[in-house]
């Protein structure tokens, strides 16, 4: 669906705090925008912040790598995002503060055009009822081809409410363990790909299995495997799924083939395993991807 119009990033920007005191910036939605970003599709990333250090820090690291902050919304009675995060055998483990800047997103201030373009977002940013009436609003517009990050985070999800956000998606990307607790059958992974899509209509569903690549399966039934990730460097897996879901998106935007997409999505999540969180400020590490 190639088209010149701002990918829109809607949700959660946030600080990952990691056990040695190390902080760095995350969130699914600000690392797939700030990923989108490098590759120059010049992202519009709707968030909200609270009107603190960490807020103020956002800002200015958005600034630097040439990010629009127009959307970027601030709270004065809530806090900037926070998740504290605690390694356990090399798998990323989260604590998600509550009541944050960004579960109070306001529709008030969203004014953009939208026709024929990609909305992303994930599913924690909606554990709120503000925010989600802010998304809401922009899920409603004509020309919304929705992409949905599912990202089932206990206590913060519920199914009812995951069911709404599927019917609306175009585009759908979960791992292994949440297809399960979506798909409700029985079966081949297959099977149960098919029994979700068949349900919500989903013209994609993307099917991240870590160290056992990806499988993308589309309504006609065509399955689209990746390589095997090989991974040069490992350091965490943080951010990894959302590094494939930006090369992802950026070939959407693009209209590449999908199986470019998936081989090329994979590729960059390998790579990003190799880094303490989810984005780096090295532009080189993105150049063989901005092609």
């Amino acid at each position: 669906m190639e088209n010149n119009h701002q990918p829109i990033i809607f949700g959660e920007v946030l600080f990952d705090c990691f056990p040695n005191g190390r902080k760095v910036l995350g969130g699914a939605p600000f690392n797939v925008a700030w990923h989108l970003q490098a590759f120059g599709d010049n992202p519009c990333l709707i968030s909200r912040v609270g009107r603190d250090e960490m807020g103020a820090e956002i800002l200015q690291a958005m600034r630097d790598w040439g990010m629009d902050i127009t959307y970027i919304q601030f709270d004065s009675q809530h806090s900037t995002g926070r998740v504290e995060i605690t390694m356990i055998d090399n798998e990323p483990h989260y604590s998600i503060t509550p009541d944050c800047a960004y579960d109070y997103i306001s529709s008030d201030t969203i004014d953009l055009p939208v026709n024929n373009t990609i909305l992303y977002h994930g599913t924690l940013a909606l554990r709120n009822h503000t925010t989600r009436q802010a998304y809401e609003v922009l899920a409603s517009s004509p020309g919304i081809s929705i992409f949905l990050d599912v990202n089932l985070r206990a206590p913060w999800w519920h199914l009812v409410e995951i069911q709404d956000y599927l019917k609306s998606a175009r585009w759908v990307k979960l791992n292994d363990i949440e297809l399960e607790k979506l798909s409700q059958v029985s079966g081949s992974v297959e099977h149960q790909m098919q029994a979700l899509q068949d349900e919500y209509t989903i013209e994609l569903l993307i099917l991240t299995r870590g160290a056992s690549g990806t499988i993308v399966r589309s309504m006609q039934g065509q399955i689209y495997t990746s390589p095997l990730p090989v991974v040069s460097q490992f350091v965490d897996t943080v951010g990894a799924g959302d590094a494939f879901t930006a090369v992802f998106l950026h070939g959407l935007r693009m209209a590449m083939p999908i199986a470019d997409i998936v081989s090329a999505a994979q590729d960059f999540a390998s790579k990003v395993v190799g880094l303490r969180g989810a984005t780096t400020l090295d532009r080189n590490f993105y150049r063989a991807y901005r092609a």
